[in-house]
């Protein structure tokens, strides 16, 4: 199994559009062969000081697929392709980790 976090930051204002594209977008990712979970998460409000808060701008996306192929074939769609055109100029920055279980 293959995990992604992918720490993605808004310019100023934009988070809530960037993640009306996400909504938008999701339905197309879950129903790729091989996505397990993908899911867009934003900060607990005044969680305390174990919280290492990702901000007003920041949200990260939490992604479990089958396989790096699945992953790749993810990367590669037409959806991922139109998501990226209609964000990019949303964004400050995208961080990427792909990870697995060790």
């Amino acid at each position: 199994m293959i995990h992604v976090i992918a720490t993605i930051t808004a310019l100023p204002g934009s988070r809530d559009a960037v993640l009306e594209l996400f909504t938008k977008n999701r339905p197309a990712v879950l129903a790729e062969n091989g996505c397990i979970s993908y899911e867009a998460v934003v900060d607990v409000p005044d969680f305390g000081s174990i919280q290492t808060p990702l901000g007003n701008d920041t949200f990260a996306v939490i992604e479990r697929w089958e396989s790096a192929e699945a992953l790749k074939a993810h990367g590669a769609s037409a959806h991922m392709a139109e998501y990226g055109r209609n964000t990019k100029p949303l964004l400050a920055s995208r961080v990427i980790n792909v990870l697995q279980a060790c």
